[in-house]
């Protein structure tokens, strides 16, 4: 794999507009973006192109592992050299665009706010610098076994469509797998997907008030 990217925080987002828990910074986003490689770098361009507010954290500490770490899945130096490419393009995109970047930031804990149909921003990624609040959360790096925890801890259970009760939650994994990392292409478009399907519910969330007062 290639090595993680650094890049600088570009953006300063606003802070969110409800007071911070016992103290604690806090502010409000559309998405969390957890990761800080490849996969996040593509996850954030995407979103940003369908104009979705996004903030790009490292991820999780490593939780250790009862199974082997992820392979490359045969990747040739032809395709690593590849990657290497849209890597540095998309660095280039998010420089260009100014992206919130903050390799610096890492996730420790995602909690779920108290559900309420006013509740727009469901999700408490905790960082060392205070908390993230966000519509909908993205993860990037890891293998699926050590994001399980984190997804057993706010009651998203390990079933044969677990993907698909994710999205409906503002969950999504691009580039993870178990077994092998996907190649560039499957995580390019696993990036697209995610990115519409956010939009979307974004979108859906923004006119359910309008057609309630219709």
């Amino acid at each position: 794999m290639t090595a993680a990217p650094v890049l600088a925080r570009h953006r300063t987002a606003a802070p969110a507009s409800s007071p911070a828990v016992q103290g604690t910074p806090s502010e409000a986003t559309t998405t969390v973006v957890i990761g800080s490689g490849f996969s996040a770098l593509a996850v954030a361009a995407e979103l940003n192109r369908q104009g979705i507010k996004a903030i790009m954290v490292d991820s999780f500490c490593p939780v250790k592992q009862s199974t082997p770490a992820p392979t490359t899945g045969s990747i040739s130096l032809d395709t690593l050299t590849e990657r290497s490419e849209v890597v540095r393009l998309l660095e280039h995109y998010a420089r260009r665009h100014e992206l919130d970047i903050r390799p610096e930031t890492q996730a420790l804990e995602l909690t779920r706010a108290n559900q309420s149909p006013a509740t727009s921003h469901p999700w408490r990624i905790h960082t060392a610098s205070g908390i993230l609040s966000a519509h909908s959360v993205v993860f990037t790096r890891g293998a699926l076994s050590q994001l399980r925890q984190v997804l057993h801890s706010v009651g998203v259970t390990t079933t044969a469509d677990m993907r698909t009760g994710m999205h409906a939650l503002g969950l999504y994994l691009v580039g993870v797998g178990d077994l092998t990392i996907p190649t560039t292409t499957e995580i390019l478009h696993q990036a697209k997907r995610a990115g519409q399907s956010i939009a979307s519910r974004v979108l859906s969330r923004e006119f359910s008030p309008a057609l309630a007062m219709a």
